[in-house]
């Protein structure tokens, strides 16, 4: 957030597209960027190099691989090496596991373990959610995110539902790219 209060970026996720395996909202997607923010992170259904290139094409700074992190590392590797600095993972984990295709299934993969795979790969960011509080307006998981911060070199964004006056600003330390 500015100090206006306004946020300057904007984490979208497409939901629809993440049950789906594909992008499903991209004119809105599109939309957000052109109109109100600045480099807005997207995810959700991205499996693919062409949506990514797509998304970079719109405007959109970063891209969020989280499913495809999981299943097909080897397009986190590619897509780093095609587009430095503009690839995100993003790890949504329940009790340290890791959870894909939109929250509705959990793995037997420790986040840590995730995380761990793509040092080397260029990867600009994790972001780290914690689905068992994210929409419970109780914000993220900032001891989980610091213990995942601490066990790697890629820089971690905390993410998770909140409201700013519950959020010591000391959490926000976590976001090397804020």
């Amino acid at each position: 957030m500015n100090g206006s209060g306004k946020g300057e970026l904007l984490h979208i996720v497409d939901l629809d597209g993440a049950f789906a395996g594909a992008p499903k909202n991209k004119e809105t997607i599109y939309c957000n960027r052109k109109f109100h923010f600045h480099s807005d992170p997207a995810r959700g259904g991205v499996r693919e190099i062409p949506t990514i290139e797509t998304y970079l094409a719109l405007g959109i700074g970063r891209v969020i691989l989280g499913t495809a992190a999981q299943k097909n590392p080897d397009l986190v590797m590619e897509a780093c090496r095609l587009f430095p600095g503009c690839i995100v993972v993003g790890i949504d984990a329940k009790n340290g596991m890791v959870a894909v295709k939109g929250w509705a299934e959990v793995t037997d993969i420790k986040a840590v373990d995730l995380a761990r795979r793509f040092e080397g790969y260029g990867v600009a960011a994790i972001i780290y959610t914690d689905i068992s509080r994210d929409g419970m307006m109780a914000g993220p998981n900032i001891e989980a995110t610091k213990a995942l911060a601490a066990a790697i070199s890629i820089p971690v964004i905390a993410s998770g539902g909140c409201r700013p006056s519950k959020i010591s600003k000391t959490s926000w330390k976590l976001n090397p790219m804020a």
